[in-house]
């Protein structure tokens, strides 16, 4: 299969009817800190467990497409002796990787960020071809204040998502583009559709730039939300505007927007997305979900760290999975939450 054929094929495993991607691709940091709410500790072995735990949950290929790793989780083992990806596979399941090194600080700017990565990116992905994973993921992150983001941190931010969804996709992997406008911040919900708004239209400027294959890449935004310091809107009026953004940036060659969760709830995540696939007028992509707290709260409270715990951490992700897959179909309602049938 040709570079353009295996793109094509992934995107078509990871978009079937009913599915979504997880984001377990939490760096060091950020997973010693998840883990620490529920009381447990970050060791390579509970990294191991855990993710391990994700892949192997039975069923879990029904409603998830793919699963996004750090790197450290490719060359590990299930406790059946199987490589992760592997386990991934049986299952259906599009092993994936996240690529990028983390935000510094944009040189020159008022105290923004650029993500870094791009030194020897290639390289690395073949690597990454190695072990088994077929698409990756870029996170960019945007502040919202009455000033920023910046024109210049707009640019710059755009200008790295795309040099690096051209090297993913020169070795045959699908990248995940992710402009992400962040909650923090007392904005209202039209400042934030304006910021999303730039963000995106910017991006897919330099995306067309770099010649980047648009029909080959899943797009990964923030919902439109007001600032975690204002009240929340009702979920058809952010739908009504994140959608209203996705029209004017998003190009229908695009063949999936799955988004990201953004510190909401698991609850408000899955009605927020339903929202959208229940609103009315033209929706040309596939709107799902590659959520990672708001899949995986549930599933880190349930484990406790606890071996014993398997079991039931496994059908809350499942339980979880499924309502955000009937979420992706429009026929999500807030009383199957206590539906563990």
């Amino acid at each position: 299969m040709d570079r353009i054929g295996q793109m094509q094929h992934t995107i078509e495993r990871l978009t079937r009817p009913g599915r979504g991607i997880l984001a377990a691709d939490e760096s060091y940091p950020t997973i010693t800190k998840r883990l620490s709410d529920f009381g447990i500790e970050s060791t390579e072995e509970t990294r191991r467990f855990y993710r391990s735990l994700l892949a192997t949950t039975p069923g879990i290929g029904e409603y998830v497409g793919g699963i996004i790793f750090f790197e450290e989780t490719l060359g590990q083992r299930t406790d059946e002796g199987q490589l992760i990806p592997a386990a991934c596979e049986a299952q259906d399941i599009v092993p994936g990787i996240k690529v990028d090194k983390g935000a510094v600080e944009l040189a020159g700017s008022d105290g923004e960020k650029v993500t870094q990565g791009l030194d020897n990116l290639g390289d690395r992905l073949d690597g990454y071809v190695e072990q088994g994973a077929l698409f990756t993921k870029w996170r960019n992150l945007y502040q919202i204040t009455p000033e920023l983001p910046s024109r210049q941190a707009l640019e710059a931010n755009a200008e790295v998502l795309a040099r690096y969804a051209a090297i993913a996709q020169s070795r045959g992997m699908v990248p995940i583009v992710e402009p992400e406008v962040l909650m923090d911040g007392d904005h209202d919900l039209a400042r934030c559709a304006a910021v999303t708004e730039a963000a995106q239209a910017t991006l897919f400027e330099a995306l067309r730039r770099h010649r980047v294959l648009l029909e080959a890449i899943i797009l990964k935004p923030n919902m439109v939300l007001p600032g975690k310091g204002q009240p929340r809107p009702a979920v058809e009026t952010c739908a009504e505007e994140t959608l209203r953004v996705l029209r004017r940036t998003v190009p229908a060659a695009v063949p999936s927007i799955n988004f990201l969760s953004g510190g909401q709830t698991s609850e408000e995540a899955t009605a927020h997305l339903n929202a959208m696939n229940q609103a009315e007028g033209p929706k040309p992509w596939v709107m799902s979900f590659s959520f990672s707290r708001a899949l995986q709260n549930p599933v880190q409270a349930a484990w406790a760290g606890v071996a014993q715990n398997k079991e039931a951490a496994q059908q809350a992700f499942l339980h979880r999975a499924r309502l955000n897959s009937l979420a992706r179909e429009g026929r999500y309602s807030a009383t199957m939450e206590t539906d563990q049938a």
